[in-house]
């Protein structure tokens, strides 16, 4: 065999093998995702047994801890609809009512689970953009 079309089979083979890891790769990045949900969405949509990432804001008065079982609410933003969780594993030190958080939960009866060790917590809104008129320190 000629040696430039033996350069250009093995351009193309690499080319082909190239373009079948990447789009093996794109697609394993994009099934795998799982997009966190809000307390409203997560009441129409949940199913017993099913996993969801729950995300809002802890609900003010909410949080109560007994016997190593952390159990608070979590609502949407806006507020309105809240979803009572029951947690145990590692809580992040910034967890306080009305932060927001991220928390995976399965359906179990009226209550959610918390998945151990599953429990985070949003950054404060430190990027917010400030009132008018206040100075802001870089």
């Amino acid at each position: 065999m000629n040696p430039a079309r033996k350069r250009v089979v093995r351009l193309i083979v690499a080319l082909s093998a190239a373009v079948v890891l990447a789009s093996a790769l794109i697609y394993t990045s994009f099934s795998a995702a799982s997009p966190a949900i809000s307390p409203s969405q997560l009441v129409r949509r949940a199913q017993p047994g099913r996993s969801y990432q729950l995300t809002g804001t802890v609900v003010s008065g909410s949080v109560h801890r007994q016997a190593g079982v952390l159990d608070f609410s979590v609502e949407d933003r806006a507020g309105g609809t809240k979803v009572p969780v029951s947690y145990t594993g590692t809580v992040p030190d910034p967890f306080r009512e009305g932060r927001e958080i991220i928390v995976t939960v399965q359906k179990r009866g009226a209550r959610y689970i918390g998945e151990r060790d599953s429990l985070i917590t949003k950054c404060p809104s430190k990027y917010k953009t400030a009132p008018a008129g206040e100075k802001q320190n870089y």
